[in-house]
């Protein structure tokens, strides 16, 4: 019973270590890159989005953190207008993921399926919120 009782105790004690092990590799996996997001963005997002400029879409420097359609050079759909949206980690996944989910009869059409893209991305935009 003392051997059964060890051997109990050796395997959840490797359970618990390995399950430890997993853990620390999926937070390592799942974290942003605000360097990538940049690149993202710009293979993604410059075809409409600026900086510091209204293209086709509004300017993004310190989108993080504002409140939706508040660009006064730029003509945003009633829609976006009427919505009461912050912009933030959530919002934007939302966003970026599919517009018309947050914001149903909005102008933009662009979706970004990828999660780990549009997690770097919201990183980039959310280190550029005090630039």
């Amino acid at each position: 019973m003392g051997t059964n009782n060890a051997g109990s105790v050796m395997k959840l004690v490797i359970a618990a270590l390995g399950g430890t092990f997993l853990a620390v590799i999926g937070a390592a996996g799942s974290g942003t890159d605000a360097n990538r997001g940049r690149e993202l963005f710009e293979r993604r997002c410059t075809g409409c989005h600026a900086l510091d400029q209204v293209k086709a879409a509004p300017r993004l420097r310190g989108v993080f953190g504002r409140a939706a359609a508040q660009d006064e050079q730029f003509p945003y759909s009633d829609a976006l207008k009427k919505a009461r949206v912050t912009w933030d980690e959530t919002t934007l996944d939302k966003w970026l993921a599919d517009p018309d989910s947050l914001v149903p009869e909005t102008d933009m059409s662009f979706r970004l399926d990828n999660a780990a893209e549009r997690a770097d991305i919201i990183a980039y935009l959310k280190r550029l919120a005090n630039k």
